[in-house]
């Protein structure tokens, strides 16, 4: 089995700063020196063939960065690797085939058997279902803060056998940001690295790199792909974590590798180590691979997203200012609105848009629910997000289904609520369509028996 690392995908030199939409069309894609084709064609090959029998030892042996598999490294993936990098403002990015397999990598190149997490429980269900089911089985235990928007609570949550702390940039679906530069500065006063998912954000809302976040996860099925038509995940690495002076919370990377000839990963690398190790040991050898058409995919998208997240965002606020002024409607937890708990933090950290993701808690509960989903016909119903398309689901009898009653209403999941994604239609059709819901929901209640 191939085991050789990948060349490094450092963003391509720049001999000046450019800007956001010049880097998410121009950043790591060099046309192809083989054909000349401006867009970087797709590479559909499992293996690649070596000059010679000294090639290939070479390249095993980590001393030619040339490809050897596609499991291990593909020019189809590096392409969109370095774009990535360079829109997050990261030092190196892994791509993978999804964003769970994103946020397993990343924090599998940090934690091990006996090592804990410190995550915030306002996360995504498949995250938090991975770090209770999957991880624990491992070894690794996971503390979740439940209060996550106060500092201290997570100060007094970390354990000598703390090893890094997880959060989400725009909690899915919760919306309660965090302050990510007091967090950044806690987990670095413990010597611990700041994991921070940014799919609801992207980096043209909020790069958390610059807030002191040290490693950025991604599921990019969502709105760096944009169109819902591939699955996809990146790990952006920053370069500021002291990964080679902390041999005390980080011993794997100070230990003697075989895969490097008896050096460790900071001998080898430097304070790089952790995104080598990462990638070598953590990605190739589980082996989560992007297919390089859905690499492809996923690139075409990001070359819009500037472009498609600003228009998210305008309607995301049109729809929830009018959804909070609806009498059917009892709560709307957009942090774009001057009443909720986490605005001022969204004018502090996403002042070009608080995102496009949020819940509407409806009178009636289950009932109003079912009498609003079933009535849209623009607005589709379905388990995901971040797509051009709006976009509605029920999380306490789908994503939250199997939490119970309080666990939901901890997490502000209550029977009456539906979490919206909202798309880049034209603001009147989506507003149109979530009326024609609200119209049901008052002819269902109105015709339900007194109870």
């Amino acid at each position: 089995m191939p085991e050789s690392p990948r060349p490094r995908p450092l963003p391509s030199p720049r001999p000046q700063p450019r800007g956001f939409a010049t880097d998410q069309v121009h950043a790591g894609a060099d046309p192809d020196a083989a054909s000349g084709a401006r867009i970087p064609p797709i590479h559909l090959t499992a293996g690649f063939v070596f000059d010679s029998f000294d090639t290939a030892a070479a390249r095993f042996a980590g001393d030619d960065d040339g490809y050897t598999y596609s499991r291990v490294g593909n020019p189809s993936h590096t392409a969109l690797e370095r774009r990535l990098a360079a829109l997050e403002g990261g030092d190196d990015a892994i791509l993978v085939g999804s964003g769970q397999a994103a946020v397993t990598v990343a924090l599998l190149g940090v934690l091990a058997a006996g090592d804990r997490l410190l995550s915030s429980a306002s996360l995504y269900e498949g995250s938090r279902g991975l770090f209770r089911d999957n991880f624990s089985r491992f070894g690794i235990g996971t503390d979740f803060v439940d209060t996550p928007t106060d500092v201290e609570a997570w100060r007094r949550a970390i354990r000598p056998t703390t090893r890094a702390l997880f959060v989400e940039s725009i909690p899915n679906p919760s919306n309660d940001l965090h302050d990510l530069a007091a967090l950044a500065d806690l987990a670095h006063e413990h010597g611990l690295p700041l994991v921070v998912d940014n799919t609801l954000a992207t980096p043209y809302l909020l790069r958390p790199l610059e807030h002191g976040a040290d490693v950025v996860v991604h599921s990019a099925s969502k709105f760096l792909a944009g169109h819902g038509a591939s699955l996809g995940g990146v790990v952006v690495v920053g370069g500021d974590h002291a990964w080679a002076r902390r041999a005390d919370m980080h011993p794997h990377l100070h230990e003697p590798s075989a895969l490097l000839r008896g050096s460790s990963w900071t001998d080898a690398h430097g304070d790089a180590a952790y995104a080598r190790f990462t990638r070598d040991l953590v990605a190739a050898r589980l082996g989560p691979t992007i297919s390089p058409v859905h690499a492809f995919l996923l690139q075409q998208g990001v070359e819009t997203l500037s472009l498609r997240v600003a228009q998210h965002s305008r309607n995301a606020l049109a729809v929830a200012q009018w959804l909070h002024a609806q009498p059917d409607v009892v709560d709307v937890g957009y942090p774009g609105l001057p009443g909720h708990p986490s605005h001022a933090l969204a004018q502090q950290y996403l002042p070009r848009g608080a995102g496009s993701v949020f819940t509407v808690t409806l009178a009636g509960g289950t009932d109003a629910a079912r009498a609003f989903v079933d009535a849209l016909a623009l607005v589709s119903h379905m388990t995901h997000l971040g797509d051009v398309r709006t976009l509605v689901l029920h999380p306490a009898s789908t994503t939250h289904a199997h939490r119970t009653s309080a666990e939901r209403a901890a997490a502000g999941v209550h029977d009456g609520t539906l979490r919206l994604s909202v798309g880049i239609e034209d603001v009147a059709d989506v507003v149109a369509d979530l009326a024609r819901g609200l119209a049901a929901v008052r002819d269902a209640l109105t015709a339900a028996p007194a109870a």
